[in-house]
């Protein structure tokens, strides 16, 4: 067996920014601590955190009064923030910058009386926290039959935006239906889609004709991963989404394959080790490392706990 080992892969800025600022939460403020949906849409990294007393909710209402929270990754609606508020928590806030940008824009658009139509998959907690920033502004599309079905008239003043973490590929096949519908239409001033997002796909796209399979790693609820394996299997190749190599069908392989292996921006690098010693044990397989774009971004950790950081706390 011949192991392609895709890079970039793993943690992204975001990401990284976020595990931090709960590893560092919980040295200044103890358990337990909550977090308000998952920190990051992936399992092993959930488990790790609960096991140390993090406590993850659904409704800002399971928090006791005067508890600490912490946001996720994928942002929180305003109402959100505003229910934290009331129940005296403190919070800090780890949404990723890049997922700011787009509640700006869209608070932006909503202000200029736009009617925004979000790209985004429906309940994805992303697409949650966006919405809530312009609820009566937003409309969600996820395919190119709902622009066709939109009731908006052709000269509507209309803006899009876009989920981060979606296929590039398909994002712009609703952008360009978007555009054949309301040519007028306006959008952000940079691409929403993440960076980490678009190098991970770029880096499977360019490698997955030398493969036979591809393994990525990453949770079912991941929505970069899962489009990591789906982007695979356009290229007709087999794909295997896992949290970890305990994941894998055990008959999948028989050793004289080359198999592509990536990981979603929220699965820690661990994961793919464990998976790639396992590969090596069991069928000799002999590693090529390949670089398509280098990496050089990183996030601060949310003001609350830089504050504490210059404080010596």
């Amino acid at each position: 067996m011949k192991i392609i080992l895709a890079n970039p892969r793993g943690f992204c800025a975001g990401v990284n920014m976020a595990i931090e600022s709960l590893e560092r939460a919980l040295e200044v403020y103890g358990s337990p601590l909550y977090v308000y949906h998952e920190i990051v849409h992936n399992r092993p990294v959930v488990e790790r955190f609960r096991k140390r007393g993090v406590v993850f909710v659904d409704h800002i209402d399971e928090i006791p009064s005067g508890a600490t929270v912490l946001y996720s990754a994928h942002g929180v609606a305003p109402a959100i923030r505003a229910a934290a508020v009331e129940r005296n928590l403190l919070a800090i806030d780890a949404t990723c910058p890049l997922v700011t940008k787009v509640h700006l824009e869209a608070v932006r658009f909503a202000r200029e009386n736009y009617t925004i139509l979000l790209i985004g998959h429906k309940g994805h907690d992303e697409v949650l926290g966006t919405t809530g920033e312009a609820p009566d502004h937003i409309r969600l599309v996820q395919t190119v039959e709902e622009v066709e079905a939109l009731d908006l008239p052709s000269d509507a003043k209309v803006a899009f935006l876009t989920q981060t973490t979606l296929s590039v590929d398909d994002a712009e096949i609703i952008v360009a239906a978007l555009r054949r519908r309301y040519p007028h239409i306006v959008g952000p001033s940079r691409d929403d889609i993440c960076y980490a997002t678009q190098n991970r796909q770029e880096a499977v796209k360019e490698l997955v004709p030398e493969a036979d399979a591809v393994i990525v790693l990453g949770s079912q609820n991941s929505s970069n991963s899962m489009r990591l394996a789906e982007l695979a299997r356009a290229h007709g190749r087999p794909a295997y989404l896992i949290d970890g190599i305990r994941d894998l069908p055990a008959d999948c392989f028989d050793g004289s394959e080359t198999v592509l292996v990536t990981a979603g921006a929220s699965a820690p690098e661990e994961m793919v080790q464990e998976c790639v010693t396992a590969l090596r044990e069991r069928f000799g397989a002999r590693v090529e490392t390949r670089t398509i774009r280098e990496e050089h971004v990183s996030f601060p950790l949310p003001r609350e706990l830089r504050v504490l950081a210059n404080c010596g706390g």
